[in-house]
């Protein structure tokens, strides 16, 4: 989907033909020359001056679907009463600009003329408060629109409505049930679709099976020249390999006929399967695809979320697993792996295709996986929860850095971090908030991003940061917890 951004100005009839006319000619030049610098077109729609016409143009970006969101501005005054109609109609994510055409007020041309045509300041208070009196969700970014900073705020927030868009079509494929007696991937499917709009739904692994042995040969052979341009080899055990290319052929085939952007599976459900697919997931993920493993479709779909949101529709976000902790003092660490699935994305060099004996679940052969270090810079880890009559989105910041030790006998793709505000403090709130073992890490993908994200879906969010206390934290959470019952 190619997704674009419309741009509603406010105004009224009040200050006669010619001041509309150059607000709309103004209003054209800005979003002609945003769209230049931002991540998504910005179209420039109307200069709204009744009821009837933000109503209207509100219907419209509700049902075209490459509308991801709204971006609003009163370059006049703009009488709040007229946007009631179609704020309250308004289904996408909305950016209010608080900006103006001019950076600076000419000393010498200040008249009663400018004031009339440049009343951003008037304008954008009066659009404010409506927003705030109809409990709107609402993104609000002031400053300059040449402005950089501006400009960043925008785009970013602009990632974050994509996401929203995302969601709201996304279908999940399980290939069987989740691991048997793990909690949090649990969840109620119907709130989630409800609340998300995901539809998630379960294929047999013989369903798979069926679709595996129908693969050919040359497909194989085409999928295993890609390998080798991505990878290095680093086994004999080709066949090993190709089996792993055989079991990504049938899944992208069968994700792609059911229009499903992201998909789980469990090593406790491998009927008819010689192999759990490791390369054949993180080559999947590679493509933008999410997953989730041991079942965890939460997860799952938020990784392909926060794929889309990242630069180029396929950013740098991947599954996770927190596995265990360096606790030396002055060396606290938390490493994160997983069995065979890790999306390449974050990888320091070129991955490496190794076989090796996986000790856990029910395969016949030595899974083939990519095996890499991860590299370093600054991240975020997430995590979507059930917390029965409510979602809890939980975002932590952490800094990756290149493993400390080389774990020669670890032959999965890891990565190490430290986290904020520090390794125990951020297991404790993390800990206390509920924080599933599951995540999505993501170095494109930013906490304000998904803050965003989580008030345009209307979800509690959760940010463990440098500043945070577990006791700031606990109160955060008990003030929440009241205001969601609230809801």
């Amino acid at each position: 989907m190619n997704y674009s951004f419309w741009f509603v100005v406010g105004s009224q009839f009040l200050y006669g033909p010619e001041v509309l006319e150059t607000v709309a000619a103004r209003a054209r030049e800005m979003a002609d020359e945003l769209s230049r610098v931002l991540p998504f077109p910005l179209l420039y729609k109307v200069t709204a001056k009744t009821n009837k016409e933000i109503a209207d143009v509100v219907k419209e970006a509700n049902y075209d679907d490459s509308c991801a969101g709204v971006i609003t501005w009163c370059h006049t005054f703009s009488p709040s009463k007229m946007w009631i109609n179609g704020l309250a109609s308004l289904q996408k994510p909305w950016c209010h600009f608080a900006t103006q055409y001019n950076r600076e007020i000419p000393n010498e041309e200040i008249d009663m003329d400018f004031m009339n045509l440049n009343q951003a300041a008037h304008g954008d208070r009066e659009h404010g408060f409506i927003g705030a009196r109809l409990r709107s969700r609402r993104k609000v970014i002031a400053g300059y629109w040449k402005d950089e900073v501006a400009q960043k705020r925008i785009g970013s927030w602009m990632k974050a409505a994509v996401g929203v868009a995302v969601s709201k079509d996304l279908r999940v494929m399980r290939f069987g049930d989740n691991m048997r007696e793990v909690a949090v991937t649990e969840g109620d499917k119907v709130e989630v679709q409800t609340k998300l709009g995901w539809q998630v739904n379960t294929w047999a692994v013989g369903d798979l099976v069926k679709v595996m042995n129908a693969v050919t040969d040359a497909e194989i052979d085409a999928l295993m020249d890609i390998y080798k341009a991505n990878y290095d080899i680093a086994t004999d055990n080709i066949d090993a390999i190709r089996y792993q290319a055989r079991e990504e052929i049938a899944m992208k085939k069968m994700l792609d006929e059911q229009g499903c952007k992201a998909f789980s599976n469990t090593f406790q459900d491998l009927y008819g399967m010689e192999q759990l697919p490791g390369l054949a997931s993180q080559h999947l993920m590679a493509q933008g695809y999410g997953y989730g493993g041991e079942g965890d479709w939460k997860v799952s779909a938020m990784t392909a979320i926060m794929k889309a949101m990242g630069e180029g529709g396929n950013g740098c976000s991947l599954f996770m697993e927190d596995y265990t902790y360096n606790l030396a003092e002055g060396a606290e660490y938390s490493l994160g792996a997983h069995m065979l699935e890790v999306c390449p994305c974050c990888a320091a060099g070129k991955p490496r295709i190794e076989t090796h004996h996986l000790g856990i679940g029910m395969n016949e052969k030595d899974p083939a996986r990519l095996v890499f270090e991860g590299k370093e810079g600054d991240a975020i880890v997430v995590s979507l929860i059930d917390m029965g009559g409510r979602l809890r989105l939980i975002c932590q910041d952490i800094h990756c850095v290149k493993p400390i030790l080389p774990m020669p006998n670890l032959p999965v793709a890891r990565v190490m971090w430290q986290a904020e505000p520090s390794l125990t403090t951020g297991v404790e709130c993390w800990i206390t908030a509920g924080g599933a073992h599951h995540t999505v890490l993501s170095y494109d993908v930013t906490a304000e991003q998904m803050k965003d994200w989580a008030n345009m879906m209307d979800i509690e969010f959760v940010h463990i940061g440098k500043d945070t206390t577990v006791e700031s934290l606990e109160h955060d959470l008990f003030l929440s917890d009241l205001a969601w019952k609230l809801k």
